[in-house]
């Protein structure tokens, strides 16, 4: 590696943070990882830094030199956003202002709210609960500091997760595989025959990838390309058959048991506020992100094959 390389700095090493520091350390690029622990990621020309990614000032210092910074932070759990994200999200966006880099950020759809038909990026933005308004805010805020010329962004919108590195904890399908992977009956939150889009994780770490290199990318939000809609029961249902196991056994989970427990436990208060998306059709557009930046989803059959394996040993052991 040449000191020519271009240096990439990302902040988070969760499974998509993860899957795009291999991504460009593989493709020749300089990585930084930002954590706060520091822990290795063990991906080979992968720099770990263990830092409070909040503190504008360490963060401006880590990405001094950088090309591209990336925001693939998760504070947490969803209680926890309102508290931990609006820092955060501010120290990234002063860094990126700071040091010149290029910040694009690994979003969601929340802040479309509930939508008659497909999602594309030029959907307008109506959260309908706190989280999707709270992402509507940091993107806004992000956009009008490159609107004034201070700094470049750019943002992919993911739908739910899929990928053998999904972890079970805040993760509703890999919640439910969990059972019926290992033979039991899950309890789903919402309808399981309603159409939703599943985004490949490494089909996100391609899309931020591609976003910070492609100048015509910036000052937008797009869409990560996806597979076409699958239910619930029918992404459950193929995990199964792959195990070697029979259909899946789902309960569903009446709304006013989940409201009732809200009362107590915060996160299903938090759940419930985004259910919307499991009770209708839940569909992303990715075509504009494919025919402008030419990424494509991971074959289905490949994304099912792989995650199933893994899931279902996962299960197993539990």
């Amino acid at each position: 590696m040449t000191a020519q390389s271009p240096c990439h700095v990302i902040v988070g090493a969760g499974p998509v943070g993860i899957a795009l520091a291999g991504r460009l350390a593989r493709g020749g690029s300089r990585v930084r990882v930002v954590t706060r622990t520091g822990r290795d990621s063990g991906i080979p020309g992968v720099e770990a830094v263990a830092a409070d990614a909040a503190d504008a000032d360490v963060l401006s210092s880590i990405a001094t030199g950088a090309d591209v910074l990336y925001n693939c932070a998760n504070p947490g759990a969803y209680p926890a956003w309102e508290r931990e994200w609006p820092p955060l999200a501010a120290a990234i966006l002063t860094a990126a202002e700071r040091t010149g880099a290029v910040l694009v950020t690994a979003s969601n759809l929340y802040g479309y709210g509930p939508v008659t038909g497909e999602m594309t990026r030029t959907s307008p933005l109506h959260p309908s609960d706190h989280k999707g308004a709270l992402r509507v805010r940091m993107w806004r805020a992000a956009l009008d500091a490159h609107a004034a010329g201070r700094v470049r962004v750019t943002e992919a919108r993911a739908s739910d997760y899929i990928g053998p590195t999904l972890p079970v904890r805040n993760a509703m399908l890999a919640r439910y595989a969990d059972a019926t992977l290992g033979g039991r009956s899950a309890p789903v939150f919402a309808d399981p025959d309603q159409p939703h889009t599943w985004t490949a994780i490494e089909d996100v770490a391609a899309t931020l990838a591609a976003l910070g290199q492609d100048e015509r990318a910036w000052g937008s939000a797009w869409i990560v390309p996806s597979n076409p809609a699958q239910s619930t029961r029918q992404v459950l249902r193929r995990l199964n058959e792959l195990s070697g196991l029979g259909e899946p056994r789902l309960r569903r989970v009446p709304r006013w048991t989940l409201r009732a427990g809200g009362l107590f436990v915060p996160l299903l208060r938090e759940v419930t506020g985004i259910l919307y998306q499991f009770d209708a059709p839940f569909v992303a557009g990715g075509a504009e992100t494919t025919e402008s930046l030419g990424i494509t989803p991971t074959p289905w059959a490949r994304i099912l094959e792989d995650t199933a394996a893994v899931w279902h040993q996962r299960s197993a052991a539990r």
